[in-house]
């Protein structure tokens, strides 16, 4: 019955009417259906939990305002969703996002060595082509855990796409010099600078040279 309860009350609010936009970089499984998540990748985890819930693509489409293709890609392994697609994701599929990033079994306490973190590439539509940067999980193993932290390498792009999802994000810059538009807002930030800001609003984070730049990003899904 709160299964039921928590459904409705999605298709009273309607899909993306809070969420828009897509390529922003920033457990609850279902043991017996989608298993424990060791071993599998990210998009058996979305397709395993989808088929759990009775869901289509085109009903995760509906929720997350994330297109049909796209989803494709993501199941089949061809491409790794912006950190704020799985926001979208672990929303409409009643998931916690670290479900999504974690490679195994939840501890109490996690240690990521520096050459322990596994990064994670986003591309285009052609796989050599790279969309703006490559995120590393720090704690993909924390159990019950409400922040999401990564460490995101950006690469330069002529994209500027904003956008939008629960929760809030943290950015400590470490590294090179960075834009962060939020609503209206742009800021220039080099290392050391930070950035706190509502993830609802439209946003993003990319570099502002033709250099990479490496940032400490937080994100707390709501």
């Amino acid at each position: 019955m709160e299964r039921k309860k928590r459904k409705s009350t999605y298709a009273r609010t309607g899909p993306g009417k809070h969420e828009t936009g897509s390529h922003d970089f920033l457990t609850d499984p279902l043991q017996a259906a989608a298993g424990t998540g060791t071993g599998r990748s990210l998009g058996d985890r979305v397709r395993n939990v989808r088929e759990a819930r009775g869901l289509t693509l085109k009903d995760v489409s509906d929720r997350t305002g994330i297109d049909v293709h796209s989803l494709k890609r993501i199941e089949s392994n061809q491409d790794i969703p912006p950190l704020g697609q799985l926001v979208k994701l672990g929303k409409a599929l009643e998931m916690k996002m670290g479900y999504f990033v974690s490679p195994g079994l939840e501890k109490p306490v996690t240690v990521i060595r520096a050459d322990q973190r596994k990064p994670s590439a986003r591309h285009r539509e052609r796989k050599e082509e790279r969309h703006g940067y490559s995120y590393e999980s720090l704690a993909p193993e924390k159990a019950n855990r409400l922040m999401e932290p990564f460490i995101v390498t950006l690469s330069p792009t002529g994209t500027d796409e904003l956008s939008t999802h629960d929760g809030q994000e943290f950015i400590f810059v470490l590294e090179g010099q960075v834009v962060a538009r939020v609503g209206d807002q742009a800021e220039y930030l080099g290392p050391g600078d930070a950035v706190y800001y509502d993830s609802t609003q439209p946003h993003s984070v990319r570099c502002a040279g033709k250099d990479e730049s490496k940032i400490l990003a937080v994100i707390y899904a709501g």
